[in-house]
């Protein structure tokens, strides 16, 4: 069973699956997505672990949220939602933009977080694929989307037939270019991104985990080489940026062994 709250102010909105008797997965999206591009991930989890995707400021249902901004702005947003729902210990799971969120998160509420893990995350080495992110942004039509989307994921798979169309649904909302144009002006430097205090990440005493592609072509995946070593490393050949959608079932035996 799923509940969308989308009324309280205080919350940023929401899907909650499974059971609410243990700490939940918080699920965070990254840039320009929103938090049903995790629907095969709670379906998959719901029968034993309890999940809450949020919708980042300015994404989805919180395309009006009162502000938005980079990945500080963000966690800020976060933070107070896991206050508003009252969750002393979570899980969390970050991709992209949402995995820097993630960090940030950990590092503040380090007592309230019980694991991390961290999908291709944003703010782990400075380079990062502006061009295609602004492009990305500012592409309005299906037709001018499905050529970018492709380069998020692997050179062999297959993009699903109707995503151009949903994210052009999303972009042709009253003020959602403007609004995705804020946060990326946000988080880009030129050409560059800022870079997370991986020293710090590293000390931080949870169970930490990292997935990333060698196909990667939004953040290299040689960044995975800058992470300190007590972040557990896995590293899947042939699989582009979004590996939550690209390896779904590899991605869940890791949420599931930090969860264990």
């Amino acid at each position: 069973m799923s509940e969308v709250n989308a009324e309280a102010p205080t919350c940023l909105p929401y899907v909650e699956k499974g059971p609410k008797d243990q700490a939940p997965v918080v699920l965070l999206h990254g840039f320009g997505s929103d938090a049903l591009t995790w629907s095969n991930i709670q379906l998959n989890l719901e029968n034993k672990h309890r999940s809450i995707a949020f919708d980042l400021p300015g994404h989805g249902k919180a395309l009006d949220w009162p502000k938005v901004g980079n990945a500080v702005v963000a966690a800020k947003a976060v933070n107070q939602s896991l206050d508003a729902l009252a969750l002393d210990r979570f899980h969390l799971v970050g991709h992209s933009l949402g995995g820097a969120v993630a960090s940030l998160i950990a590092l503040r509420a380090t007592d309230r977080v019980a694991s991390l893990t961290l999908l291709a995350p944003g703010g782990f080495g400075p380079e990062i694929n502006a061009q295609l992110l602004r492009r990305y942004a500012a592409a309005q039509t299906a037709e001018e989307q499905a050529p970018l989307l492709e380069q998020f994921y692997g050179y062999e798979y297959k993009l699903p037939r109707k995503l151009p169309e949903y994210v052009a649904e999303q972009r042709a909302r009253p003020g959602a270019l403007d609004v995705l144009k804020i946060i990326s002006d946000a988080f880009l430097d030129g050409e560059t991104q800022g870079v997370l205090p991986l020293d710090q990440l590293g000390e931080l005493p949870l169970p930490m985990s990292l997935v990333w592609g060698t196909q990667d072509r939004v953040l290299p995946p040689s960044h995975a080489d800058n992470a300190p070593g007590t972040i557990a490393k896995h590293i899947f050949e042939g699989v582009g940026h979004m590996v939550h959608l690209e390896i779904s079932d590899q991605v869940l035996r890791v949420i599931r062994e930090a969860v264990r």
